[in-house]
């Protein structure tokens, strides 16, 4: 029986996608683990990957399409000794009803939903198929994917027992690999027992509310201009953040850093890791500094899950990184356990791969706070938007000489860093958010402190 190959959901918030590549072609032979597509998410390019062996009998949705719905059919995967023909005219296929009671014909190789991670470290979804249902009532007709029945006859497991998981209860690879005989499948949730959502959680990209677009054409008639139309990275960004100014109340605690002592201490370091090729940066310095001024105050470590709040225990830094259309912010997670030259390496690696937005969803996921620098865009500073469910942001601006007063009193020059914390009143109030920022200038101001 053809069996339908539906449109992965890569991320956890993905409702739709790009299929930017097809990687075979009608009649190609594929088996577990092959790569069929790539697919083009809000943000990143992942690959598809087959978890069960068949033919591609059709393509249903061409190279670059966009606005792809998760679970919409994208191709039809074909049994040994089925063709094209076998596909019909559209209508969706239907199951292969089997008897426990009888000798089994051999199903359609339907694929099931994939239990892991994709080639590039990003969680993905196989293709699953859409016309099989378990029947346990009457004759107990039971449905497995091929792989799930193979596994389970090499393991001696009745597949009378198993409880399906899969497509309107299909039983799949994970749900022999998970059995116990004896035991009792877990009820699936109910709404009234599954745990609160974020406020974003599962919330789709839409427009922010305002102006329609044919009311902002007219106001500009007779004027030459240009239509950008808007992809997938940039509708999440404009949903997101009218969304973090809508619902997070924001306040500002601004700051002067001096950096001459840090300048000199980087000046130092980098000469003596000259030989390894490291070059350490001052946004290096800035990620460290805030690692531990996590753990110095701790209450600060926190995220708002909507009806709580949750403290964290490992500080995971998130760092804005601009890529074209756009920004990534992945996440370095246990940063303050690592080293400054590991940071440092993990980072332009991170700032690479975002940029060709080839980013697993769990390495711009997560994390408390988030650090934004344009200093090296010659910005003094600015306040930044928190990103949900970010507690705070810290905006940084560029380090520049200026006239201060010294200790005694006498008037002198200083590299003087301006920052801005964001910080969501919800999570931290305003003294807990001053310490958070005096222990962030502690550590850059005394930069010794970090490798103590």
């Amino acid at each position: 029986m053809p069996t339908e190959i539906l449109m992965p959901a890569l991320s956890p918030t993905m409702e739709e996608g790009t299929l930017a590549k097809w990687l075979v072609k009608e009649g190609d032979t594929v088996s577990s683990g092959d790569l069929l597509a790539e697919i083009e998410t809000d943000k990143a390019t992942m690959e598809f990957e087959a978890v069960d062996e068949g033919t591609i009998g059709k393509i249903l949705v061409a190279e670059g399409t966009e606005g792809v719905k998760v679970n919409q059919p994208i191709a039809v995967l074909l049994e040994d000794g089925e063709s094209a023909e076998d596909i019909g005219t559209g209508a969706e296929p239907k199951p292969r009803e089997e008897s426990s009671h009888a000798a089994p014909a051999e199903p359609s190789p339907q694929t099931e939903p994939a239990q892991g991670y994709g080639r590039d470290g990003g969680q993905r979804d196989g293709a699953v198929p859409t016309g099989a249902a378990q029947a346990r009532e009457g004759s107990e007709r039971i449905f497995a994917s091929p792989l799930a029945r193979r596994i389970a006859k090499d393991r001696g497991i009745d597949l009378g027992e198993v409880k399906g998981t899969g497509p309107r209860g299909r039983i799949v690879k994970a749900d022999i690999e998970s059995f116990e005989p004896g035991a009792a499948a877990a009820p699936a949730p109910s709404a009234a027992t599954e745990a609160p959502k974020t406020a974003t959680e599962g919330a789709k990209p839409a427009m922010p509310a305002g102006l329609g677009a044919d009311e902002v054409k007219r106001m500009y008639e007779g004027r030459a201009f240009e239509e950008v139309k808007l992809d997938g990275m940039r509708r999440t960004i404009a949903a997101r953040l009218t969304e973090a100014k809508q619902t997070i109340p924001h306040f500002y605690l601004r700051r002067d850093i001096r950096l001459d002592d840090l300048l000199a201490f980087r000046s130092q370091l980098n000469k003596q890791l000259e030989p390894r090729g490291v070059k350490l940066s001052v946004n290096d310095f800035i990620i460290k500094a805030s690692a531990l001024a996590l753990q110095e105050v701790p209450d600060a470590n926190a995220v708002w899950a909507g009806d709580r709040i949750l403290k964290l225990a490992p500080s995971d830094v998130a760092v804005a990184v601009a890529i074209e259309g756009g920004l990534f912010t992945p996440v370095l997670r246990d940063a303050h356990m690592k080293t400054l030259s590991a940071l440092s390496a993990e980072m332009k690696d991170l700032a690479a791969r975002a940029r060709d937005r080839k980013l697993a969803p769990h390495e711009y996921q997560g994390g408390s706070f988030a650090v934004s620098n344009l200093g090296m865009f010659g910005v003094d500073n600015f306040d930044a938007v928190i990103n949900p469910p970010h507690g705070s942001i810290l905006a940084v601006g560029a380090g520049v000489r200026k006239p201060v007063v010294g200790e005694d009193g006498a008037l002198t020059a200083a590299t003087v860093m301006s920052v801005t914390l964001s910080v969501d009143h919800r999570v931290i109030d305003g003294a807990l958010g001053a310490q958070f920022l005096e222990a962030i200038r502690r550590n850059l101001e005394s930069p010794m402190l970090m490798l103590a």
